[in-house]
């Protein structure tokens, strides 16, 4: 259990903290279902944030252990062709349903789960994060300066890009043209993607078109070993 100022981590263990996991993320995600599950939740280890004093559930996320030859296994191998990933030889983890309660705004939030998650991936020996980060909604329109900047800065190195699978998507990578907006860029992109690429991130050149979740999301993939050592500093300090 990792804890900063009113917020502790600890893993799901039973089917009720599932379920109030997958409760959270209904809300968070706008389903018309009580709950939100698949079939990625048998295999993966589910992360709570709670609030101390209440035991009130504010943040939760899974991860879902790998190697690149199981890459078909995961849950953004629906989306993206990954062959490229199969040959990636180190640790994998794929970080998945992360979200916030609306009704909780606090950065420290963001932070402590970040810190359970560096935690996870020290003790695994995990070489490479990844998962999908989604802006919410389908309209590309609301999101072009963020898209530009992604094309600009932030794709994926050549050798482990992910290709496109899914049949409905938003090639920004090819198609868009567009002056880069850093500030307006920055308020349109999702926390966690930030967060993602301020430590070196990388993210597809395509987006999906996801009308059952009703989002745009991006595959995001970070090295270990390339986040900056000062914030390597910053996220193992809670650990």
């Amino acid at each position: 259990m990792l804890t900063k100022g009113r917020y502790q981590t600890r893993e799901a263990t039973t089917p009720a903290d599932l379920r109030t996991a997958q409760t959270l993320r209904a809300r968070c995600f706008g389903l018309v279902t009580p709950s939100d599950e698949d079939r990625f939740d048998a295999a993966s280890l589910h992360i709570l944030v709670e609030e101390r004093d209440s035991g009130a559930l504010v943040c939760c996320f899974r991860l879902l252990p790998l190697r690149g030859a199981d890459l078909s296994q995961s849950y953004a191998a629906q989306y993206y062709d990954l062959t490229l990933l199969h040959g990636y030889t180190g640790g994998m983890m794929e970080m998945g349903r992360f979200c916030v309660h609306p009704d909780w705004r606090d950065p420290d939030i963001l932070r402590v789960a970040w810190a359970a998650m560096t935690e996870q991936v020290d003790r695994r020996g995990v070489q490479m994060l990844f998962g999908c980060s989604s802006f919410a909604g389908v309209d590309t329109a609301r999101y072009l300066d963020a898209f530009a900047l992604l094309k600009a800065r932030h794709l994926a190195p050549t050798q482990w890009v992910p290709r496109v699978k899914a049949p409905d998507v938003y090639r920004y990578g090819a198609r868009l043209r567009r002056k880069v907006d850093t500030k307006r860029a920055l308020v349109q992109m999702p926390p966690l993607l930030r967060t993602y690429l301020m430590m070196g991130g990388w993210v597809s050149d395509h987006a999906v078109v996801d009308c059952q979740m009703d989002t745009l999301h991006v595959f995001t993939g970070l090295e270990v070993g390339a986040i900056p050592s000062g914030r390597k500093r910053l996220l193992r300090a809670l650990v």
